[in-house]
């Protein structure tokens, strides 16, 4: 490949990318809930047996990724709002990242214990 070529970008090029995964994530998800939710009409019983699949650590720490990819995509799709729709958004569009990680951060950290709580009972004790 040709010397500059590869587009190097840095911040904007990773949140683009990011982006783009957390919204094929969410795409896939809602595809399989429609599908699995579609089954109470099918077979109530086929359903329930579905559900109580779900109901392991490895489908519960999924759950927490989900919220990650949803979080993420909905702070950083304001601040690409922000970013085409204020005059000044190209030139903050920088820091107005690393605030949307920082915010995700937060958030994440608080939803911890409370999306994973019961994995965390099962592994861990009730203790």
């Amino acid at each position: 490949m040709p010397a500059g070529t590869l587009y190097r970008g840095r911040e904007g090029m990773w949140s683009w990318v990011a982006h783009r995964v957390t919204g094929v994530l969410i795409f896939f998800f809602l595809f399989v809930h429609v599908l699995d939710t579609s089954l109470v009409r099918v077979s109530p019983e086929a359903y329930d047996d579905v559900v109580a699949t779900y109901k392991n650590p490895i489908v519960n720490v999924m759950e927490y990724g989900l919220v990650a990819a949803i979080l993420f995509h909905a702070l950083n799709g304001l601040r690409v709002i922000a970013v085409d729709f204020w005059s000044k958004g190209p030139k903050y569009q920088k820091q107005m990242l690393w605030s949307v990680v920082g915010i995700w951060v937060v958030l994440m950290a608080g939803a911890f214990y409370p999306i994973l709580q019961h994995t965390l009972r099962d592994l861990f004790g009730k203790g």
